[in-house]
């Protein structure tokens, strides 16, 4: 038996999972986390097959937690769940070591067949996404890195929320940090990417198919 356990904020997101996976005879959810400190305290505690991690998490964040959980138990795969296209976090969700990436409008049935992928110690990812790891790989020198490429992994969270339009205030609130905090991940974003304007982090977003 597979047993899982779920780290989302939306107990809507979590009671819909728990539903589609009740129909596998060899997947269990034995835990769930409404956080990215709730999973990392239950880890601490109990013991787990797959961890289901939203990349989108209030607090530490999904990417942050990932890293923690790696800390705390090197060998336990993680499977990054998100509502964004692959674009914006799957490259860097698998360097900082998740063992797959899936989009929450998958089919339940790819759900069921990740998470026995990756609790089998195999990675789960989709060809359009093996073709940009390849490509990432590809470019493996500074000077061949894409502006973005340099942001931190909470810069380029900013930035992808700033492309989609959202404000200081509404950025804020989302990830809980004060506005003060995202002014200054602004600026730093725009010093690093040699912009002046949230109108032209945008567009950059759009041309380069981040949002």
């Amino acid at each position: 038996m597979i047993k899982v356990i779920i780290a989302d904020d939306h107990p809507v997101v979590r009671a819909g999972m728990k539903q589609v996976l009740a129909e596998s005879e060899d997947i269990l959810v034995t835990a769930e986390a409404e956080s990215g400190e709730a999973l990392i305290r239950k880890l601490q505690r109990g013991d787990y097959h797959v961890v289901l991690l939203d990349i989108s998490m209030p607090g530490i964040g999904g990417l942050d937690a990932l890293r923690r959980v790696r800390e705390l138990k090197p060998d336990l795969p993680v499977l990054m769940l998100t509502i964004h296209p692959e674009e914006q976090f799957a490259l860097r969700a698998l360097k900082a070591g998740a063992s797959g990436y899936l989009n929450k409008a998958s089919a339940p049935d790819e759900l069921v067949s990740a998470i026995r992928q990756v609790a089998a110690g195999r990675r789960y990812i989709t060809p359009s996404l093996a073709a940009r790891v390849a490509e990432g790989m590809s470019r493996n020198r500074d000077f061949d890195r894409l502006p973005h490429e340099w942001l931190s992994d909470r810069e380029y969270q900013v930035m992808c929320m700033i492309a989609g339009g959202n404000t200081v205030s509404d950025i804020a609130a989302t990830i809980n940090l004060s506005v003060k905090t995202v002014s200054t991940y602004r600026a730093r974003i725009l010093e690093k990417m040699g912009m002046d304007s949230s109108a032209e982090l945008a567009a950059y977003a759009i041309k380069n198919g981040l949002c």
